[in-house]
């Protein structure tokens, strides 16, 4: 079956798949949460904050890196992250809302 979708429209949903995947796992959100409230953050104090090792720590900011959601910034021996844009901490307060409505409908339902 051939897609009738608009090839730009395509291309504009796969980016966005690969945004939300960059996000889909918990030490990744805690990341992006993190530096939203600090501003930036060492891998260091990322790995001990996660209660992760240095490695683990710098796969996850890598992907965060790759999908365009952080930026880093080498200073010596110490690489800083931070959001590239933190208007995505816009997009997971909408994603709290869902999880919100979705508890509230279920529990209208108990009752």
């Amino acid at each position: 079956m051939t897609s009738k979708l608009d090839p730009k429209v395509r291309a504009r949903c796969e980016s966005r798949a690969q945004v939300i995947k960059a996000l889909a796992h918990p030490s990744r959100l805690s990341i992006v949460e993190e530096l939203g409230r600090t501003r930036e953050r060492c891998v260091c104090e990322l790995a001990d904050l996660l209660g992760l090792d240095i490695s683990t720590t710098s796969r996850h900011l890598s992907q965060l890196k790759e999908a365009g959601i952080l930026v880093d910034e080498k200073r010596g021996q110490m690489t800083f992250y931070r959001l590239r844009t933190p208007c995505i901490l816009q997009f997971l307060d909408c994603v709290d809302g869902v999880i919100q409505q979705g508890l509230e409908s279920r529990l209208r339902l108990l009752r």
